[in-house]
């Protein structure tokens, strides 16, 4: 498994749930970019069109040899599911109010590209001051393990 791009921002944003690995509809100059291991899913996320799931506002950008049959950087990108899981996928976000944040950008063992997708829950101010604050009381922790040996 090659690791192309990863959404670190997302643990600290949201409360994840479930993760779904999903294909990506791509073209040809945009795998030829992924392998060059240029892209951005921070600012991405997962929205329902009708009975499908796209990827929204994920950067993948030109490339260079490619000259004037060059893809569009922010296009949407169709999300490759099972049926099952999209209409799972769809009743959470439908009913329940849950976002699709997509946690890392890979290629797999067959040299395919997939998304790792998450079903989240929104976090607010208070609970992300929780998890700083646990995640420097982790770090001075392990700072006072070293210091007393």
């Amino acid at each position: 498994m090659k690791l192309i791009a990863e959404n670190r921002r997302a643990r600290f944003d949201y409360f994840l749930d479930q993760t779904f690995e999903a294909g990506l509809s791509l073209t040809g100059t945009e795998v030829k970019a992924l392998r060059e291991g240029r892209a951005n899913i921070a600012e991405s996320y997962a929205a329902t069109e009708g009975n499908e799931i796209v990827l929204v506002n994920a950067y993948i950008p030109e490339y260079g040899p490619a000259n004037r049959f060059n893809h569009e950087p922010r296009r949407p990108r169709k999300l490759l599911l099972h049926r099952k899981e999209i209409d799972r996928l769809l009743g959470a976000v439908q009913r329940e109010g849950r976002t699709l944040i997509p946690t890392r950008l890979y290629f797999n063992d067959k040299g395919r590209v997939k998304l790792e997708l998450a079903l989240a829950k929104g976090k607010k101010l208070h609970d992300k001051r929780e998890t700083e604050a646990d995640r420097d009381w982790k770090r001075e922790q392990g700072r006072l393990m070293r210091e007393k040996g």
